[in-house]
């Protein structure tokens, strides 16, 4: 069973949880125990599979409410792909969470929860939309996931010019069930309006929505996979310090549940770019959401993370502990930029700008532990700041991200006004 941060009394079943995204007090799901890993959960960990490592994290938290053989399969099918932990320089250990379909970390969490919510409607006649915002890899990950999936259609959110041109693609040249919606605002105006229409009883009746952002528990499940994942490849006894470049804060929150149920880990670094909301809340002790601003890490470009209060529930809504478990650090474009240089410089390696943020927080970090960093996306998906900072006339691109380039966009553009936005789903009923 599954509670809202806003009225703990409240419970809900796994299929209500996933399928609505949000219960009606507008709060964020979570399950209703935490309980430690059992002491059988770490037996043969170091040499288990990272489909067997999934497993037994899935089942943790989902209990019986999806059967054993099926579970299996579902997290088989999620984790097609690895996550390696590469040392690029002494004590600093970076975790590419880039290899999935669409070389982003989302593909792991996107592909899950796509095989989870197809199996929980599999009885079904109803259509279901997902409906998703995007400052940039979610859109395409989800795209990916559901992407020809029968009975599902996905409409995807993204901010108009803040996204980098090969995401564009990746969200806009699918067709088929995938629908790309070009919003004249931010990525927290296309937030907004994606959780006013789950609220919004004029579509009640037209749509069986859905989310696929982070707010879904769904997508924070299997994200805490990886932090095992990395744990696996330490050496035996390691206490890492885990460095998340930090957007909307489900990463980070995935982390922090798997750390609550008994991970090593010494504790949480947000990295964040400009959109320094939740540092200066650790900071001063005063949460003070703010319209978030463009940078050249545009997957962070959030100014009201909408997973922090689930991150704050799971730690027991105290603020002196949230502190001493994460600390927040936040840097310019300038830092990220010579960042991203030095490292290519002095250790050959390719930092996405969301990566450089990361890393720049581990370096400022004074704790002599192994700093693990997780770099969110493969540094190709942001090809031209990557080429003018680098001064570098090319850089290989994965061929399943070059062949966008030259696909033709579809898109539809709206306004931020919610109004046009239900206007807009009204009509396509």
């Amino acid at each position: 069973m599954f509670l809202s941060t806003k009225d703990q009394s409240r419970r809900a079943p796994l299929k209500e949880a996933v399928l609505d995204s949000l219960p009606p007090d507008k709060g964020l799901y979570l399950p209703v125990e935490l309980p430690p890993f059992p002491e059988a959960f770490w037996d043969g960990f170091r040499e288990a599979p990272f489909s067997e490592i999934g497993y037994r994290c899935a089942k943790h938290w989902l209990g019986d409410e999806v059967p054993e053989e099926v579970l299996r399969e579902l997290v088989a099918d999620t984790l097609a792909f690895d996550a390696p932990l590469v040392e690029v320089a002494p004590g600093m250990q970076v975790l590419e969470l880039f290899h999935g379909p669409t070389l982003a970390f989302k593909d792991f969490g996107a592909r899950f929860m796509a095989r989870l919510m197809c199996w929980l409607t599999r009885d079904e006649d109803k259509m279901l939309t997902v409906l998703v915002a995007t400052s940039g890899d979610t859109g395409g990950a989800v795209a990916s996931a559901f992407h020809q999936v029968k009975g599902v259609e996905v409409i995807i959110l993204y901010p108009s010019g803040k996204v980098s041109p090969l995401q564009e693609k990746q969200l806009t040249t699918l067709g088929d069930n995938i629908t790309a919606l070009e919003i004249d605002g931010s990525f927290d105006d296309c937030q907004a309006l994606v959780k006013e229409a789950f609220h919004d009883p004029a579509l009640a009746d037209l749509y069986r929505l859905t989310s696929a952002n982070s707010i879904n528990i769904s997508r924070l499940v299997p994200q805490a996979f990886y932090y095992l994942r990395a744990i696996q490849q330490l050496p035996e006894g390691s206490e890492p310090i885990f460095v998340v470049p930090s957007g909307n804060f489900g990463n980070l929150t995935a982390g922090m549940l798997a750390a609550e149920a008994g991970m090593p880990a010494k504790r949480f670094i947000a990295a964040t770019n400009a959109n320094k909301v939740v540092p200066d809340y650790l900071e001063s002790g005063s949460y003070q959401p703010k319209p978030s601003v463009p940078t050249i890490s545009n997957a962070m470009d959030v100014g009201a993370p909408s997973n922090l209060p689930r991150l704050e529930a799971v730690l027991g809504n105290q603020f002196e502990t949230l502190k001493s478990r994460v600390s927040g650090a936040a840097f310019t474009d300038d830092e990220t930029r010579d960042c991203m240089r030095r490292v290519h410089r002095h250790h050959g390696y390719l930092l996405c700008p969301h990566t450089a943020v990361a890393w720049l927080a581990a370096e400022q970090c004074q704790d002599p532990a192994t700093k693990v960093i997780l770099a969110t996306a493969h540094p190709s998906k942001f090809l031209e700041t990557v080429l003018e900072t680098l001064e570098l006339s090319k850089i290989d691109i994965p061929q399943r991200l070059a062949s966008l380039a030259d696909q033709e966009k579809v898109s539809t553009k709206l306004g931020k006004d919610y109004q046009s936005f239900q206007e807009y789903l009204k009509q396509r009923r």
